[in-house]
């Protein structure tokens, strides 16, 4: 399929605007890549965004996953050079440009699609797999774009895994109240059972010691990817590593936020920090990222 330069710039200026309209962690680290990467990291996101409207939009569960079938229609369409969309277009672009594999965001499809029909997680085995299709395969679609040396794939994409780890894990203590709201708790039942927590507790919003204490084992948990998430920036690029950096750095400021609180996150205020707060930080990390990397968030 031939398209011209204006089509393809039109095409990134579309997943520019969605970027731009929707991210709100996101687009403060974006802004610290060079242009064209920035260009393809705002077609990956768009991409995501397109996943998580096509279900929202849809009024009954048969036309969500039906939706869902045909992102992954479009998506294949896309990498045999034939994309339906803008987004698809500029996505289709930058997984040449950077060599994406196609996977990699069948993977983020499956991984939406397992909200669908999946609201419970009886051990964090389970969780992680969700996890990993969620944030983690959106790292690694990053990674691509940030690029690094193949001597160290294995060292760079782990890093990537575990940080995009780290940040879900951050959102799902933030949002357990939310997730409640719609029948789902991504807590998993067997450390609930171990702490003592039960459903009808979560239900109430009965945040007593053992709510507490579950919570504070989940961030323990998240602590610990964030560490081996950052290992992986020496092995980045000095002008793209920032990018992880400040977007790691904004997500272990939520869980600061939530561990200060004394994990109250079941009352209808939603932890959140202000946009200055997040450009703050993000800056922050480029610049620590630049300079040196010791002194960033775990």
């Amino acid at each position: 399929m031939a398209v011209s330069n204006s089509e393809l710039e039109l095409a990134y200026a579309d997943c520019r605007s969605i970027t731009r309209r929707e991210a709100k962690n996101f687009y403060y680290a974006f802004v610290t890549l060079p242009p064209d990467k920035r260009k393809a990291i705002y077609a990956a996101y768009a991409f995501c965004r397109c996943c998580d409207d096509s279900v929202d939009e849809a009024a009954s569960p048969e036309a969500k996953l039906s939706a869902l079938a045909g992102l992954q229609d479009n998506l294949t369409q896309a990498y045999r050079g034939r994309p339906a969309t803008p987004v698809f277009l500029a996505l289709a672009d930058a997984a040449d440009r950077y060599a994406i594999p196609q996977e990699y965001f069948s993977e983020i499809i499956r991984g939406v699609e397992s909200d669908l029909v999946k609201t419970r997680y009886q051990d964090f085995g389970e969780l992680r797999e969700y996890c990993y299709r969620v944030a983690s395969v959106v790292g690694l679609v990053c990674l691509q774009i940030f690029q690094y040396p193949p001597q160290a794939a294995a060292s760079a994409q782990a890093g990537a895994v575990d940080l995009g780890l780290a940040m879900q894990l951050t959102n799902i203590m933030r949002d357990v109240r939310e997730d409640w709201s719609m029948g789902r708790v991504y807590l998993p039942q067997d450390e609930m059972a171990r702490f003592g927590y039960t459903e009808e507790q979560l239900g109430g919003g009965i945040r007593n010691d053992a709510f507490v204490e579950l919570l504070r084992f989940q961030g323990q948990r998240a602590r610990g990817y964030f560490r081996s998430g950052f290992r992986m920036l020496p092995y980045l690029p000095r002008r793209t590593r920032g990018c992880p950096a400040a977007l790691g750095a904004i997500y272990s400021r939520v869980l600061d936020r939530i561990e200060a609180s004394g994990y109250d996150v079941l009352s209808e205020r939603r932890i959140a920090l202000s946009g200055g707060e997040k450009a703050r930080i993000a800056l922050r990390a480029w610049m620590t990222s630049m300079l040196s990397l010791p002194g960033l968030p775990g």
